[in-house]
C-alpha cells in the first residue's frame, strides 16, 4: 500500500496565501498609523482613524460571501483567485500614491473586492486537492493556516523596516510587490492545482491515483447517521446562533489588534519602534502555540480527556478577557485611568497639549487653543511644519511636563485643564497580553467554519456558512468601539472589552449543557 502524500498543489496554495497574507498584513499594520500621521498622512484623530478601520473591516469580511457566490456559479476558483490578487496588487499600489484622500479610498475598495474574490475561493482550493474522507485534509488545513501565519508575521517585520527608511507610501508599495509575487507562484503552479476547481477542471481531482469527491462542504452519504444528524435541525441551528453572537464579541475585541493595541505599543509602550511592529506578536504566538495545543489536545484525547467544542469555544473567550483584564493592569501601571493626551510644544515655559476634537467635545472644551507653529519629525526623515491649534495645560502642583511627554487629564477647571504625568510601560505587558489572547484564538477561531459544516442541517448549510461570515463582519465593524479611545481611559477601555468578553464566556458556560446536547460529539 503506497502511503498517502500531500499533493505539490499544497505547497503552491500555501505559498500564494502566504503571499497575499503578506500584503493584507502590512496594510493592517500600517493603515490606523498612517491615517493618524500628521506627516505622510492625514493627521486624522484615532476615532476617526479607529471608524474608518471598522468600516474597512466590515466590508472585508462581507465581501467572501459574494466572491464565494461569483466563484460557485460563474467564474471558478481560479479565476476568482486571480481576479482578487488583480485587485488587492491595484489596491496597494494605489495606497502607494501620496496625499490623495480619493485615491486613498479608492484603494481600499479595491482591496474589500479582492479579499471577496480571493479568500474564499483559495481556502476550497485546499479542500478539493484531497479525496473526500482523506485522513490528510485536516493536517493540509494546518499547514496552510501556517501559512497565512508565516505571511502574517513577515508582513509587519518588513513593513516597519521599510517605514522607518523611506515611508509609509513605499510600504504600501511592498505589499502591491508581494501580491506580484503572489500571481506568479499562483500560475506557475496552474498544473498542481487544476484539478481543484471543479468548474473549469478537464478531470476529477485525483490523489495518489484515486479520483475524489468535488464537495468540500458535504460529507459522503452513508447509511448510519451520526449523533448530531439525530438531534433536530431547530436545535443544531439554535446552538449555531450562539456560537454566531459569541464569535461577533470575540472578534470585535480581538481586531483591537490593528487599530487600538496598535496605537497602544506605538504611544504607550516604551520600546525604540513604532506600533506596526507589534502587529508580528500575535503570529508568532500562534506559529509557537499551535503545535503544542494541538499536541495538547491529542494527549487529552487520548485519555477521553478533550474538552467539546463547546467547551474550547468557552474557554476561548475566558481567555480573550482575561487578556484584556491584564491589558487593563496595564494601562493602571502606567497611570492611564483617565484621557490621555500629549505634550505637543512648550512655549514660554508653559505646556500646550495636541486634542482631538472628541476629546475636547467629551470634556467639555468649547473655547478656542492657541496656534503654534510645530515642526513634525517622521522617523524616515520627512518634515512638516504647521500652525497647529494647541490648549494651555496646567500640571498638577510639583510635576515637571516636558514637551513629547504623555499626561493624563485630571480635570477642567474654567478655561483650565489640569494634567498629570503618565508614563510609557513596558513592551511585556503587550507582548504577554497577546501570549494570553493568541491562546484563546487557538480554542476558538480555527474550528468555527468546520463547526458549521459539522452541526448545519444539509439544506441550511450555505445559509449557516454565510451567517458565520456575517457574524465575523459584523464584530469587526464593532471595533469601532476604539472610537472610545481617546474619550475613555486607556484602563476603561480595555476593561469594558474584558467586561464584554467575560459576558459571552460565563454565557457559554451557562448554555455549555444544552450545547452540548445540540453537538454530540463534536
Amino acid at each position: 500500500q503506497v502511503m498517502e502524500k500531500h499533493p505539490k498543489g499544497l505547497y503552491v496554495l500555501f505559498m500564494t496565501e502566504m503571499w497575499e497574507r503578506f500584503g493584507f498584513y502590512t496594510l493592517n499594520a500600517m493603515l490606523v498609523l498612517y491615517m493618524k500621521n500628521n506627516v505622510q498622512g492625514f493627521g486624522w484623530s484615532a476615532a476617526h482613524a479607529a471608524s474608518i478601520n471598522a468600516y474597512y473591516l466590515f466590508f472585508v469580511y462581507l465581501t467572501p460571501l459574494i466572491g464565494g457566490f461569483i466563484a460557485d456559479r460563474l467564474l471558478g476558483f481560479r479565476r476568482s483567485v486571480t481576479i482578487g490578487a488583480v485587485f488587492f496588487m491595484l489596491g496597494y499600489g494605489l495606497l502607494a500614491v501620496p496625499n490623495n484622500i480619493p485615491v486613498f479610498f479608492l484603494a481600499l475598495v479595491f482591496i474589500v473586492t479582492g479579499n471577496g474574490f480571493f479568500k474564499p475561493n483559495i481556502s476550497s482550493m485546499v479542500g478539493n486537492l484531497y479525496k473526500e474522507g482523506s485522513h490528510l485534509k485536516d493536517k493540509a488545513y494546518l499547514i496552510f493556516y501556517m501559512g497565512i501565519n508565516i505571511g502574517a508575521l513577515l508582513a509587519p517585520i518588513v513593513a516597519e523596516f521599510v517605514r522607518k527608511y523611506w515611508g509609509f507610501n513605499p510600504g504600501f508599495a511592498c505589499a502591491s510587490f508581494g501580491m506580484v509575487i503572489c500571481l506568479v507562484v499562483f500560475w506557475s503552479g496552474r498544473k498542481h492545482i487544476e484539478h481543484a476547481d471543479p468548474k473549469f477542471s478537464r478531470t476529477a481531482p485525483v490523489v495518489n491515483g484515486e479520483a475524489g469527491s468535488l464537495s468540500e462542504d458535504f460529507p459522503p452519504n452513508e447509511a448510519k447517521k451520526s449523533a448530531v444528524e439525530e438531534v433536530p435541525e431547530w436545535k443544531r441551528v439554535m446552538a449555531l446562533i450562539v456560537v454566531f453572537i459569541v464569535v461577533i464579541v470575540f472578534w470585535m475585541v480581538f481586531h483591537q489588534n490593528s487599530s487600538t493595541l496598535t496605537l497602544w505599543a506605538d504611544e504607550n509602550t516604551s520600546w525604540n519602534v513604532t506600533g506596526i511592529l507589534s502587529n508580528a506578536i500575535n503570529p508568532l504566538w500562534i506559529i509557537v502555540l499551535a503545535p503544542i495545543l494541538a499536541w495538547f489536545w491529542g494527549v487529552l484525547d487520548k485519555r477521553g480527556l478533550e474538552p467539546s467544542t463547546p467547551t474550547k469555544i468557552a474557554i476561548g473567550m475566558f481567555l480573550t478577557a482575561a487578556s484584556f483584564f491584564f491589558l487593563y493592569a496595564a494601562a493602571r501601571a502606567g497611570g492611564f485611568t483617565k484621557p490621555a493626551a500629549k505634550v505637543a510644544a512648550i512655549s514660554e515655559s508653559v505646556p500646550y497639549l495636541a486634542l482631538s476634537p472628541e476629546t475636547r467635545e467629551a470634556l467639555g472644551i468649547d473655547w478656542k487653543g492657541k496656534e503654534i507653529e510645530l515642526t513634525f519629525n517622521d522617523p524616515s526623515g520627512q518634515t512638516k511644519t504647521t500652525m497647529t491649534e494647541l490648549w494651555l495645560a496646567e500640571p498638577m502642583q510639583g510635576e515637571s511636563i516636558e514637551q513629547g511627554d504623555l499626561v493624563r487629564l485630571e480635570r477642567v477647571e474654567g478655561s483650565r485643564i489640569v494634567v498629570a504625568e503618565a508614563h510609557k510601560v513596558s513592551p511585556w505587558w503587550l507582548i504577554m497580553g497577546y501570549f494570553i489572547l493568541s491562546l484563546g484564538e487557538l480554542c476558538l477561531s480555527p474550528m468555527g467554519l468546520s463547526l458549521v459544516s459539522k452541526v448545519a442541517p444539509p439544506r441550511m448549510r450555505g445559509v449557516m456558512m454565510g451567517g458565520w461570515f456575517v457574524a465575523t463582519a459584523i464584530g469587526n465593524k464593532l471595533t469601532a468601539i476604539g472610537v472610545y479611545w481617546e474619550i475613555w481611559s486607556h484602563a476603561k477601555f480595555f476593561l469594558v472589552l474584558a467586561m464584554m468578553a467575560l459576558g459571552m464566556a460565563v454565557l457559554l458556560l451557562f448554555l455549555l449543557r444544552p450545547l452540548k446536547k445540540a453537538m454530540p460529539g463534536v
